[in-house]
């Protein structure tokens, strides 16, 4: 049998890894076989400055704290794989999205955002959505165009008037 001190530490983790699931907005369970230290670094880092965290739990663990949720990912925990967390539902999914653009060896595989689990399927329609940055610019390329064009129409007025 286990001795108390063993289940202690491990109760302790479930308790981390339920806390790492309350706190953050999207969770990304993905494959990081193949991936070197390097790349594990580089990632981890990448994440990092991004207000995200990247963490490898035993999958029991990880069950356990799933469990205690009541998320059923049962399925999806084969193998060795890692989690990423992060407080912004899309950015850690982007990252992860990129980073496998240039590393074959990463595969994302399921999610949790904003407390509903999501299959490979929409992780990639939320990798493709642009920045907040860049559908800033994209909303506010759209309403200069309505400026530019009533500026253009007060300016025809002006020299219509101007004209009679």
């Amino acid at each position: 049998m286990a001795s108390e001190k063993i289940i202690a530490k491990k109760a302790g983790l479930v308790d981390e890894i339920v806390d790492q699931f309350q706190k953050s907005s999207a969770v990304v369970f993905f494959e990081y076989d193949g991936l070197t230290v390097a790349d594990m670094t580089e990632l981890r880092k990448n994440l990092k400055e991004n207000d995200a965290t990247l963490k490898v739990y035993k999958n029991s663990l990880t069950k356990r704290a799933l469990a205690k949720l009541n998320y059923d990912l049962e399925g999806e925990l084969v193998g060795p794989k890692a989690v990423a967390f992060g407080s912004d539902p899309v950015l850690p999914i982007k990252l992860l999205a990129d980073f496998r653009k240039k590393n074959d060896n990463l595969e994302l595989k399921t999610g949790i955002v904003e407390g509903k689990v999501v299959g490979i399927d929409v992780l990639n329609e939320l990798a493709s959505i642009p920045s907040r940055e860049g559908l800033i610019t994209m909303f506010a390329g759209g309403l200069i165009s309505y400026v530019k064009d009533f500026a253009i129409c007060v300016d025809l007025h002006r020299q219509n008037l101007e004209n009679k």
